[in-house]
Parts: C-alpha cells; sequence; structure tokens
C-alpha cells in the first residue's frame, strides 16, 4: 500500500504552496477562507496500532498569521459517530495539542474542533487510523448471492442489444468525436443514456475502453469534457447516468425530478429495499454490465482491455461492474459507496447513503437486500487488478467503510492514500487513474 509521503506537512503544503503551483481557478484547501487549521498527528502517516495512543498538533491562522489565546472547543469520537470525549484548550501562538487516546479495535477516530474568531465560529476535523488493515465488514455474503446475480445476468443477456447514437458536436474536439448514446437495459424498455468518447480516426481494433458510471443523484452527466484526456490519449470513454434521463435537459428539469424523487425518505437509493428482487439498483448495476456489452461491440475497441473508473456512487459501480463482469481487466475506484452499508449495526461508520440515520429502514428486510447489493460483496468476486483512493476526513464515504472494501479484495490492488483529503480527489490523483490503466493494458 503506497502512503502519501508529505503528511506531516500536509496541511502547510496544501494551504500555502498550492498558491504558487496551480492557477487561481483550481484553488483547493481551504477554499478563499482567511482562517487555515492545520492539524498535524504525531505519526506522519496519520496510523497507529491499536492500543497506541494519538496526539493532534492543533494550528490556526487568521490571514496567515498565529491566532493567540482562543479557545479552541473538541469533541473526540469514532469515525461518523457520536463523541465519546469532549474538551477544549487555549492556544498559545496559534498552537496547542490534543491527546485523541486510542482504540482496541481497528477504525478510525474523528477530532472535532471550533473556535470563533473575531465573533465568527470556524469548525474543522481530522481522522486518524489505528490499525485499519485489519479492519473486515460486517456485511456478510449471501449464501445464494452468485446464484442470485447469475440469474439476472442471464435475464439481461434475454433482451437485444439496442441502442442509439447521435452526434454530440459540443463536446467533440479536434482530437475525438463525441457521441450521446440512449443504451435499452431491460426487456422493460427503460434506458440510460451517456456520452461516448472516441479518438479521432481510430483504427478498427486500436482503442481500449473505460466505463465511468456516476456518483450519486438525480443531475445531469456533470462536465462531459472534464476527463478529455482520456479519448486525446487514445482511450474509448462512456461516461453515463443510471436513470434514463436524457443529460440534455435543463438544470430546471433535473432540479424538479430531484425534489420530487431524491428525499431521504423516498429517494432511488431507497426505492424497493424491502425485497431483493425490486430494488432500484438491480437495473443500475445491470446497466453498466449492459454498458460494457455495447462497448465491446464498437469496431475500435481493441478486443482485450476493459477498464471502469469512478468516484463515490461511481466507484462503488466500478467495483460492482468488476465483480459481475470477467471481461473487466482493469478497476479504478475513488472512496467507494454503498460499502458495508451495515456496518452501523457492529456499532462503527456504514457507507453512504447512511440508511440507518432514516427512521424505519433498519428492518430485516432491507439488511437482507443490501447485503445483495452490497459492494463488498462485489469486491470478493473481483478478478481484475484495482486501485483504489481514499482520503481520511471523508465523511461522506468514510474511510473505515473503503478499508473494508479494499481489506476484501484478492486480486491485485494497489492504493493512494492522501489522508487529508474529504469527499474530494485532487485534478492530479484523477489523471492518475487515467496513467495506472495505461500501465495496465493488456
Amino acid at each position: 500500500m503506497r502512503l502519501f509521503p508529505e503528511l506531516r506537512a500536509a496541511g502547510l503544503i496544501l494551504s500555502f504552496l498550492i498558491a504558487f503551483m496551480m492557477p487561481a481557478a483550481a484553488e483547493n484547501y481551504p477554499y478563499r477562507s482567511d482562517v487555515l487549521w492545520v492539524t498535524v498527528p504525531d505519526h506522519d502517516d496519520w496510523l497507529y496500532d491499536t492500543g497506541q495512543p494519538a496526539r493532534i498538533d492543533i494550528q490556526l491562522y487568521k490571514y496567515g498569521m498565529p491566532v493567540d489565546g482562543a479557545v479552541v472547543n473538541y469533541e473526540i469520537g469514532p469515525d461518523m459517530l457520536p463523541a465519546v470525549k469532549s474538551g477544549s484548550v487555549t492556544l498559545s501562538k496559534g498552537r496547542a495539542s490534543v491527546d485523541m487516546g486510542t482504540m482496541t479495535e481497528p477504525g478510525f477516530r474523528d477530532l472535532r474542533l471550533s473556535t470563533e474568531v473575531d465573533g465568527v465560529t470556524y469548525r474543522h476535523h481530522v481522522k486518524v487510523g489505528f490499525s485499519p488493515d485489519r479492519i473486515q465488514p460486517y456485511t456478510e455474503m449471501p449464501d445464494d448471492f452468485d446464484s442470485f446475480w447469475k440469474q439476472n445476468l442471464s435475464e439481461l443477456a434475454e433482451v437485444p442489444l439496442s441502442f442509439t447514437m447521435t452526434p454530440a458536436p459540443e463536446y467533440s474536439t479536434d482530437k475525438m468525436d463525441c457521441l450521446l448514446v440512449n443504451l435499452k437495459v431491460s426487456k422493460q424498455g427503460q434506458s440510460v443514456y451517456g456520452y461516448l468518447f472516441i479518438p479521432k480516426d481510430a483504427e478498427p481494433g486500436s482503442c481500449p475502453i473505460v466505463l465511468c458510471p456516476p456518483g450519486a443523484g438525480i443531475k445531469t452527466i456533470k462536465e462531459p469534457l472534464r476527463h478529455r484526456y482520456y479519448g486525446e490519449n487514445g482511450c474509448i470513454r462512456f461516461e453515463m447516468e443510471i436513470h434514463g434521463l436524457d443529460p440534455r435537459m435543463s438544470a430546471e428539469a433535473f432540479g424538479e425530478i430531484s425534489k420530487a424523487f431524491g428525499g431521504k425518505e423516498n429517494g432511488y437509493l431507497q426505492n424497493g429495499l424491502d425485497n431483493k428482487d425490486n430494488y432500484y439498483m438491480k437495473r443500475v448495476y445491470l446497466a453498466c454490465v449492459r454498458a460494457i456489452d455495447f462497448l465491446t461491440t464498437l469496431p475500435e475497441w481493441d478486443g482485450r482491455n476493459v477498464a471502469v473508473q469512478g468516484g463515490s456512487q461511481g466507484g462503488a459501480l466500478a467495483i460492482v461492474t468488476a465483480g459481475l463482469d470477467s471481461r473487466v481487466t482493469a478497476c479504478v475506484a475513488n472512496h467507494p459507496a454503498l460499502s458495508d452499508m451495515a456496518g452501523y449495526k457492529a456499532g462503527r461508520a456504514g457507507g453512504y447513503p447512511h440508511f440507518f440515520r432514516v427512521e424505519g429502514m433498519d428492518t430485516p428486510e432491507k439488511l437482507n437486500t443490501m447485503a445483495y447489493y452490497d459492494v463488498v460483496n462485489f469486491a470478493r468476486r473481483v478478478s481484475a487488478p484495482v486501485y483504489m483512493t481514499w482520503g481520511y476526513n471523508d465523511d461522506t464515504c468514510p474511510p473505515t467503510t473503503s478499508y473494508a472494501v479494499y481489506n476484501v479484495i484478492t486480486s491485485p490492488k494497489e492504493a493512494l492514500i492522501t489522508p487529508i483529503n474529504e469527499h474530494w480527489t485532487s485534478d492530479a490523483t484523477e489523471r492518475g487513474h487515467l496513467d495506472w490503466i495505461l500501465r495496465h493494458l493488456q
């Protein structure tokens, strides 16, 4: 496992040097804030053995100058769970330290900070891990997991491959052509859309394919050209959505649909969760396999390389697809959602969408369905090489669940861990996904 090397100085490096190293439009951590927190664990990699104490050096600056005399209130608790300890420290020349204690079981602890500076309250947090390489999922594999998905894949295979492709010149460049695809994914006639990017004048049999499923939400395909370097470096890339909604619809239309069908109590991730055969995500998982059915018919495909790549929900779908489809030859996922979702039953963090925060979700029927759709069970079935990235400060897809996935993968695997990251990845990290894929072409 590879670890981010500059961890002790991460706060200062990312806050002060990024402004000089990157264009102004790419401002990152923090975003245009007068106040800067710097929290530095006393282990460079932010990792400890269970039973080993952790101490955090806290620094606070305003306009780059140390904030002296401010009282910093803190809470300490397990990853995503209520605090078990609280207290306060007073900054001296902008600095203080907090003893985070330890954990007796593998997992993460979160130090949550708040202070008032010139009448404004500022908050920050930092998580450290205790023997996270020993985290194992709470979620177990159902006895009929394989037969359930084999049956569903057999039914999908009976659906004739049907699609339309419409030129999308607004997203074409001098190096690649773009087409809007409508792909039928079920016998009921349901479909998904996606933007297909093909290198210009590509020879038959010359291009690897990369499937990119989306992050969570009911929304248009966000910035179709944000990963243009795939198509411009010889890859066929398919940026897909999962709801059958034309990405050319207006933002207002997407907003209305999301308000109507995207709530915590009635969102698509809850739809049908009482029954594994009727759960909304069954069609989504199968749609990803159908997307590979489509992509492998393209004459430009090289006949060998099939990569899947995504983040958050997209990272979940990348691993799911790799677990379902043996044609996948490379899998890239950052902070995957839908991972060890029932982990809260073990008294620790569970994966997005954090079902147990909604009243009425903790039922035997729903728990049973979750196991058939949990990423950890697909990760156990992946045979292709896997590259995962995640951060420790993520409160959307917490690090506990990323480790639960990574630790059960038995195929060749690599990790780029960037502890300071919350629920985001840098442009450099995302470009590194393509570099990793290109290095693993067959």
